[in-house]
């Protein structure tokens, strides 16, 4: 009897042995069979002239059907029929043509991003994280401001800047002479290594007719704006002259001969010669309290602002929809265009102050600072000025743009040359850091 219990023991720990060894052997046998990852590739290019995401997407035998959830996907963030010739897109496929992201420039500063999520696609606008480098600027004025600063694209939104930045102190059609100097400390925005575009002004120099306007980018309270070495915002009330680049074709007159009418008659005003479809902006804030056609002066809008003071824009090709009578406008915001109706014989801007019902020079009109620095916030600015003369004190005339790194002065070179109205290029080391 113990005899056989032992067999029975024995049998079973053997039938377990075998089947523990038998499952060991199909463990080994049976390998995982690898997954195959997703392959991706890219498709990219620039938006031509009256393209469309449908016509890439047959360009490319993309599925329509997708197209469409794309366009729905991004209805609230950026709609995808506002694209613009010369902006960069990329498309990112699977193996099977299927969209796996789409990313649109949408300017400058944003790019629309697509990509697809286990729901279906998600959309959203994303910041471009550019890397700023400080840039100096200085060049010496011949004829005009946008010729001296240099050509293209970049060269002219850095010119309007500065003007900007000075429009309450300088006319720059009226006030600049030949032989000007102007210095500009900007940031520099590089994307990849590859200088983009410049960014804002940190601070600058102007020197007109042998007196010097400095200008110094301050940040409080939330605002930011430009003040002068006092500490003394450069913004007044009125900006110099209600349109950019211009020349005045008739000045303010007790007694002048009007080319129509051939007879001598006060003229109230002055008048700036531009291009027809010029932009006209209004010069203060204020409330329009008439807009439309008014028999010699053609189109006409008129505004009321603080202390009496009264703004004429007459003979525009066009008032601005929604300039309407009983509106409020800003300093600097557009209300029409340079035209040539009523009595005009070409296309110009007849632009008027009245103050306390009486008309003045326009030219000769002389207006308060704004706002200053708050006592102490000054110890912080005098910092920041004392910072931003050195930088200026080390640009000299005839030098436009510089850096540490040579390929940077090669990118800058494409960017502003050629420049022989009144700049040189030179390969000259100062500062190059990024911002902090």
């Amino acid at each position: 009897m113990r005899r056989a219990f032992i067999v029975v023991i024995f049998l079973s720990i053997a039938f377990f042995t075998i089947t523990s060894n038998f499952n060991v052997i199909n463990d080994r046998t049976e390998e995982a069979v690898p997954i195959k990852p997703k392959e991706y590739r890219e498709i990219t290019g620039n938006i031509e002239k009256g393209e469309t995401l449908f016509d890439i997407f047959k360009k490319y035998k993309l599925d329509i059907v997708e197209l469409f959830k794309l366009k729905e996907a991004s209805a609230d963030v950026h709609k995808l029929r506002d694209l613009y010739p010369g902006r960069p897109y990329k498309i990112i496929i699977d193996d099977n043509t299927k969209i796996n992201e789409f990313t649109y420039w949408i300017d400058d500063d944003n790019i629309l991003n697509i990509t697809r999520t286990e729901s279906g696609f998600c959309a959203e606008k994303k910041a471009i994280e550019y890397e700023k480098r400080i840039q100096h600027i200085g060049g010496v004025i011949k004829d005009n401001l946008i010729l001296s600063v240099g050509e293209g694209r970049e060269n002219l939104m850095l010119a309007l800047q500065l003007s900007d930045i000075f429009a309450w102190d300088i006319d720059f059609t009226t006030d600049i002479r030949n032989g000007d100097v102007f210095k500009i400390v900007v940031e520099g925005c590089y994307l990849n290594g590859e200088f983009k575009k410049y960014g804002d002004i940190l601070s600058a120099e102007f020197i007109n007719n042998g007196e010097t306007f400095p200008a110094y980018r301050f940040e409080h309270n939330g605002k930011i704006d430009y003040f002068d070495v006092d500490g003394i915002s450069l913004r007044r009330s009125f900006l110099k002259a209600p349109l950019s680049f211009r020349r005045v074709s008739s000045g303010f007159s007790k007694r002048r001969f009007h080319p129509v009418l051939k007879i001598y008659r006060p003229h109230l005003g002055v008048d700036y010669a531009a291009s027809a479809g010029t932009p006209v902006s209004a010069v203060g804030d204020g409330t329009v309290v008439s807009a439309g056609y008014k028999g010699q002066n053609g189109k006409l809008v008129i505004i009321r602002h603080s202390n009496g003071y009264k703004t004429y824009y007459g003979h525009l090709a066009k008032i601005k929809k929604g300039t309407n009578k009983g509106i409020k406008v800003k300093q600097g915001q557009i209300i029409g265009y340079v035209g040539a109706t009523g009595l005009a014989t070409g296309p110009h801007l007849d632009y008027r102050v009245k103050i306390n019902n009486k008309f003045v020079n326009p030219l000769a009109l002389k207006l308060p600072r704004g706002n200053s620095i708050p006592k102490k916030l000054m110890a912080e600015f005098r910092n920041l000025k004392e910072e931003m003369d050195n930088l200026l004190a080390s640009i000299k005339p005839q030098v436009f743009a510089f850096s540490e790194n040579s390929k940077d002065n090669e990118a800058l070179a494409k960017v502003h040359y050629p420049l022989t109205l009144a700049l040189s290029h030179q390969g000259r080391g100062l500062i190059n850091k990024p911002l902090p």
